[in-house]
């Protein structure tokens, strides 16, 4: 008899056309390889994304592009539950009740919000960007999640997380919430900008900073080649004196599979031209299949929505009878027959 796996959980918003290759390197690698490990439940987290009011036709079209990509990157429907958030309304429902064990003073001290906060002043702040570590800890919560794999800005809104669901338990009985455990993305994965080396890869960052998984091969190339690297010829890793080419030598390490120390002995005496002119091959090589699969998936919507709606089935199966449950020990009435049938599982 086979032991059942935990499960594992993790969101990407649909904030951009492409995802770069710091979501393919930092997030969705991992994802791919923990489907072998766990029982994994995928999102295309549309919620979160309206924290920046975008334009309806955007978000939609791009919700369709972030879950093609995931899908075109390894995420197998076979093997993973994927499903767009706002398709699953419990995740808007616990929220509500995690909104309620919420310290006023415990949500205000979240890193992200007082950064984002301060840049956009009181009025252009929204209660839903001071809510979303909550909604994310319901996404989490809502799947009895043993593990999460996040990225290291992320941690302290996954610690938010593992508090909320302990106080769950100290106040409601063990057995309310399972606490998560985190999987923090290994620093060698880390991507920086490849203009501003100093900084993370983001959608934010300098133009011509990121490489996007839908970039055709010329722009990849391109951007590669422009990419900020110093006055000296030596290529050696040292993310301190010489970020740019530590950061090319961890894209070229994370990509080729092959040790850092291993590329820089390849390179020893050549010039970083060299270095940037195989570095572009090895991104065109990793990204066209992903492209090419990607713009498969969004030739035929109805298959990717079709797609979309059996995981948001099987996502509202466990977040039903998670909610339910939850709910309960809230004191909440339950729903009917169902309702009863998730508070008694």
């Amino acid at each position: 008899m086979s032991t059942p796996r935990s499960r594992a959980f993790s969101g990407i918003q649909p904030t951009a056309d492409s995802l770069h290759l710091g979501n393919f390197l930092g997030a969705l690698v991992n994802w791919v390889s923990f489907q072998d490990r766990f029982e994994c439940v995928y999102s295309v987290v549309d919620l979160h994304s309206l924290t920046v009011g975008p334009d309806p036709a955007a978000i939609r079209d791009r919700t369709r592009r972030t879950a093609a990509q995931m899908l075109a990157a390894g995420i197998d429907p076979a093997r993973s539950i994927l499903f767009v958030q706002s398709h699953v309304p419990q995740h808007a429902e616990l929220t509500w009740l995690l909104n309620c064990v919420t310290g006023f003073g415990e949500a205000s001290r979240m890193t992200q919000f007082k950064d984002k906060s301060s840049k956009q002043g009181a009025e252009g702040t929204t209660v839903g960007l001071f809510d979303y570590p909550i909604l994310m800890a319901a996404d989490i919560l809502l799947y009895d999640a043993a593990i999460v794999p996040v990225g290291e800005d992320q941690r302290q809104h996954l610690e938010l997380s593992r508090d909320l669901a302990a106080r769950l338990n100290a106040r409601y009985g063990e057995g309310t919430a399972i606490v998560p455990e985190p999987y923090i993305v290994p620093a060698t994965a880390k991507i920086q900008d490849l203009q501003d080396p100093a900084a993370k890869m983001s959608k934010s960052g300098r133009p011509g900073g990121i490489l996007e998984l839908m970039d055709p091969p010329k722009v990849l190339a391109k951007r590669i080649k422009a990419a900020v690297t110093d006055g000296e010829t030596e290529i050696r890793y040292d993310p301190a004196a010489k970020p740019g080419v530590s950061n090319l030598l961890t894209i070229y390490s994370a990509l080729s599979g092959r040790p850092v120390e291993q590329i820089v002995e390849e390179y020893r005496g050549k010039m970083c031209g060299h270095l940037k002119a195989d570095l572009a091959d090895v991104v065109v090589e990793a990204f066209t299949p992903v492209r090419e699969k990607t713009e498969g998936y969004l030739a035929d919507p109805a298959q990717l929505d079709a797609i979309l709606a059996d995981g948001a089935a099987r996502a509202s199966q466990i977040a039903t009878r998670v909610h339910a449950r939850i709910a309960d020990r809230f004191g909440l009435l339950p729903r009917g027959e169902t309702g009863r049938r998730g508070a008694d599982g």
